[in-house]
């Protein structure tokens, strides 16, 4: 009996549909993490690093840590501008155990390390005039929020997550966790704070549709 050769493509047409997917994305890649991953948390299951989906306005931001500044402008008494090392090491740090739940139907809970956006407030001293609170990142994203509601929900400017320093594709160095709101909310590679009188300004999603509030208990559109 004579055995007939399959041809060549056929044979490699595994390892081909493999490296097309693996490069568009289907299959998704786990991060380069700089510390062991925690999963569990005072008897509370937590999701992994690696649950998350992209769906940035501009993909993965890479900021250099060294001449990085996270500035704290608009309505203040004392501007400031402080380098990753300053923020981390200057103000007092907390743990939280938050949700991220995303419009898109998925949801990650994480155990979230960071500093309390009012410490980082009150050593630039805002004016008696301020209203909100506009963030802003690296890649153009900005979101917003009224100033009182960072202090009384304490709310923290995050730079690890799970015990490991946020990756560059989570936020590096800093992402806000915006407790009790979607997760568009919750702004990566923060570069800026404004502290300003606008109450009606509107971030990236915002001016496109989405409700300006943001809360989970709330429709995502704008009513």
């Amino acid at each position: 009996m004579v055995m007939r050769k399959k041809p060549v493509l056929l044979t490699m047409f595994p390892i081909l549909l493999l490296i097309i997917m693996t490069f568009s994305g289907c299959i998704k890649q786990p991060l380069r993490l700089d510390n062991v991953e925690i999963r569990e948390y005072n008897g509370e299951q937590l999701s992994s690093v690696n649950d998350f989906h992209e769906n940035s306005i501009k993909g993965t931001q890479f900021v250099n840590k060294t001449t990085y500044r996270l500035n704290i402008t608009g309505l203040v008494t004392t501007p400031r501008s402080y380098t990753y090392e300053e923020v981390i090491t200057h103000f007092t740090s907390y743990f939280k155990v938050v949700t991220l739940h995303c419009v898109e139907g998925w949801s990650v809970t994480l155990l979230w390390k960071g500093v309390l956006i009012d410490d980082l407030l009150a050593a630039a001293q805002p004016q008696p005039t301020a209203k909100t609170l506009i963030f802003k990142a690296v890649d153009g994203y900005t979101t917003s929020f009224p100033i009182n509601y960072t202090g009384e929900h304490h709310i923290i400017l995050a730079y690890t997550m799970n015990n490991v320093t946020l990756p560059p594709e989570r936020g590096f160095p800093f992402q806000l966790v915006a407790e009790s709101k979607w997760g568009y909310k919750w702004i990566r590679w923060i570069t800026d704070i404004e502290v300003s009188d606008n109450e009606n300004y509107k971030g990236y999603w915002e001016s496109r549709g989405y409700s300006n509030s943001g809360d989970l208990n709330k429709s995502i559109r704008e009513e």
